[in-house]
C-alpha cells in the first residue's frame, strides 16, 4: 500500500479511526530520518491492513508541536484510536515488526480499561 502523508488537516481523522495506523514524524534534513524511511516504506507494503502515515515536520509544525515532538523520527502507533506507542529514533526493520506484532497483540479492552482507570483517579 506505501505510506500516505499526514496533515492537520488529515491527521486527526487517520489516527482516531478503526485498526492500526503507524505514524513517522520526521524532516528532510534529518539523517537518521532518512535511513527509517526505507525501512517504514518496506513495512507499510509487507503490512496492507496498516495505515503507514508520514508526517514532514517541517510543514507540519503545529501538528508536531501539538503531538509534543521533541525529537526525530519519531513513531507513534494508534490501534482503535488510542495512542498505544511512542518513541522517537530510527527503528531496524527487526524492531519495527517487534512493535507491528505488539500493537497486533495488544487486548484493547485492557488497554481502554487502564486509560479510564488512570483518568478517573485523577
Amino acid at each position: 500500500m506505501g505510506s500516505v502523508a499526514l496533515s492537520s488537516g488529515n491527521f486527526e481523522q487517520t489516527v482516531t479511526g478503526d485498526g492500526i495506523v503507524l505514524v513517522d514524524f520526521w524532516a528532510s534534513w534529518c539523517g537518521p530520518c532518512r535511513s527509517f524511511a526505507p525501512v517504514f516504506e518496506r513495512a507499510s507494503e509487507k503490512h496492507p491492513d496498516i495505515v503507514f502515515g508520514k508526517v514532514n515536520t517541517e510543514t507540519e509544525q503545529s501538528l508536531a508541536a501539538a503531538a509534543q515532538i521533541r525529537s526525530i523520527p519519531t513513531l507513534m502507533a494508534f490501534r482503535d484510536g488510542v495512542l498505544v506507542f511512542s518513541q522517537p529514533g530510527a527503528l531496524p526493520a527487526h524492531a519495527l515488526e517487534q512493535v507491528i506484532q505488539a500493537v497486533r497483540d495488544l487486548d484493547m479492552d485492557e488497554v481502554r480499561t487502564k486509560i479510564s482507570g488512570a483518568s478517573s483517579s485523577r
